[in-house]
């Protein structure tokens, strides 16, 4: 089977997206995982489909991790959705809803950025005690978060850090996305992410962002926006309001979301 694709990039965080509108596209687990292997295949740390929306929305949002799991959401992935999705819609739309497994968001088109609505956190743990590891803030923002705060980013073990984390008991049996946060300046963080099902570090990681953002809100007070630093090299805006007892309302996540390339590839 030849398979149409469109690689993409949301701040370093890269994609293969396809157009599933008329379900033809049936990919195994393994399947995904070969079009994401870097070495054998295409290359990207996730595959987003599109598809036809169930509830109401534009279309339905698919996201699978690189090793061909499906996962319910990606904040960078839905920035890179709600682009390619405007362009197969001719591009006449700047705003876009889609479904996801977290909820329906919506996609609004600045320019060459994207401003993605997200969906309302939950599952807060403030300094939860990880045996091993310390206190580690938790928190869902369409998919499970692990934030620590760190004096020194650069020189982190990210990978042995994270993956700690991310396989730690605790998070079992699902396991976590594990994030480490350095403040720069009140409204102003970097961070760097391991994600699970990549099993390594991403140069961007739009829910894990999102959650450190709200997590330092939480931990210090700073108002809404809180820039952050990714690794890949560009700066993400993540806006919210406080609501009563430690919720949040009306969250987005506004960033970049490039094409790179379109392609065929033999499946």
């Amino acid at each position: 089977m030849t398979l149409p694709f469109t690689k993409m990039n949301g701040a370093g965080n890269d994609f293969v997206v396809i157009d599933n509108r008329k379900l033809d596209r049936h990919l195994s687990k393994e399947q995904i995982a070969r079009l994401c292997d870097r070495h054998r295949g295409i290359g990207a740390d996730g595959l987003l489909a599109v598809e036809p929306a169930e509830q109401g929305a534009d279309v339905r949002f698919r996201y699978y991790n690189a090793d061909g799991g499906e996962a319910e959401m990606c904040g960078n992935g839905a920035r890179c959705f709600g682009r390619y999705t405007a362009r197969l819609l001719d591009g006449s739309k700047k705003t876009l809803s889609f479904e996801t497994i977290a909820g329906i968001l919506t996609a609004e088109l600045i320019d060459d950025q994207v401003r993605i609505a997200m969906s309302v956190p939950f599952g807060l743990e403030l300094g939860s005690p990880v045996p091993s590891v310390g206190p580690v803030h938790n928190l869902n923002t369409g998919v499970p978060h692990a934030v620590v705060f760190v004096d020194d980013l650069d020189h982190l073990d990210l990978v042995k850090e994270g993956a700690a984390i991310r396989y730690h008991e605790h998070y079992q049996p699902n396991g976590t996305n594990a994030n480490f946060v350095r403040i720069l300046a009140p409204d102003h963080l970097a961070v760097r992410t391991y994600e699970r099902g990549v099993e390594n570090e991403t140069l961007a990681c739009g829910t894990g962002i999102t959650a450190c953002a709200l997590i330092h809100h939480l931990l210090s007070g700073v108002p809404s926006p809180v820039r952050i630093d990714v690794r890949g090299g560009d700066t993400l805006t993540i806006g919210f309001e406080p609501g009563p007892d430690q919720t949040f309302s009306g969250v987005t996540l506004t960033g970049p979301a490039d094409f790179v390339f379109d392609g065929e590839i033999t499946i």
